[in-house]
């Protein structure tokens, strides 16, 4: 692996102790940042803060920050203040989420290009009075399609996509040029049998496999409605996880990194049972 991993993980689940223990073995791990997710549980910034101040060296970041859920002043302030606090170790990961979370907020959906661009000028418009970082906290986007991508290389610091293929990865390292960071979330399963990875990966893919943002993607890489329908085809299922040995899912990485991948964000499955696969996670240490 060319650079330190990241990790992604649902955090709603893990008690506070346990949360912050987790955090801080996944810092002695090398790992090069932590990134906490939104749904309906704890509030991103929040627990990103929390984190901050019991771990020392690890980025925080959100990933990702609903953009539905919380305003682009309130993200204004949120980012420059645990930039501060943190001395540099904050990430704001902003990202659309789908149609179904405005509706849960009493919003109207808006396509997402301008529903960021939008955000992001009020966020370079908004005065947060109160003390400037040494430097800004970076700002990586949730962006598979090519707008998102396009608006990441004109004005943002990196992007994240999400259950597509190398293929995808070619396509968007060329619209973000050389510099830009792109990270991979790669869901990784160390299960060498075919049919329990494929179990917990549908499982764990089940809210994903409805939504048109996703199907309208996969439809430029071959697949149709037979590959999203219950719960997801092999071949579906093959492509956006990495599921093996240690040297099939190492594989797997090198493909996204010879695509153009700078950074992978590590999704993990435990196919042995709850809480964290430490022998996956291992694996990744640098």
């Amino acid at each position: 692996m060319k650079n330190a991993p990241s990790i992604i993980s649902h955090t709603d689940s893990f008690a506070v102790r346990d949360l912050e223990a987790f955090a801080q073995r996944i810092e002695s791990l090398g790992f090069d940042s932590f990134w906490v997710t939104e749904f309906t549980g704890r509030d991103p910034y929040a627990t990103a803060a929390h984190l901050l101040a019991r771990t020392e060296r690890i980025k925080i970041a959100t990933g990702i920050a609903n953009v539905y859920s919380h305003d682009a002043m309130v993200a204004a302030q949120n980012r420059q203040t645990l930039a501060e606090l943190s001395d540099g170790r904050f990430v704001l990961g902003l990202g659309v989420s789908h149609p179904p979370m405005a509706a849960m907020h009493g919003l109207d959906w808006v396509p997402p290009a301008k529903k960021m661009r939008d955000y992001i000028d009020t966020m370079d418009a908004t005065r947060v009075d109160s003390p400037a970082p040494a430097q800004p906290a970076p700002i990586w986007l949730a962006a598979n399609g090519p707008r998102l991508l396009e608006l990441v290389a004109q004005r943002l610091d990196g992007a994240n996509t999400y259950l597509l293929p190398p293929a995808h990865t070619v396509q968007a390292r060329e619209i973000l040029g050389p510099d830009k960071r792109l990270n991979i979330v790669l869901p990784c399963c160390l299960c060498e049998d075919a049919d329990i990875a494929r179990k917990i990966a549908r499982a764990a893919l089940a809210i994903y496999m409805p939504l048109p943002a996703y199907q309208k993607e996969w439809r430029n890489f071959g697949f149709d409605e037979s590959d999203w329908a219950g719960g997801g085809s092999d071949r579906l299922i093959d492509m956006i996880v990495a599921w093996g040995d240690r040297a099939a899912i190492d594989d797997r990485v090198a493909e996204y990194e010879a695509a153009g991948a700078s950074h992978i964000a590590v999704s993990a499955y435990n196919a042995t049972g709850r809480g964290p696969d430490w022998k996956l996670l291992e694996g990744f240490a640098r």
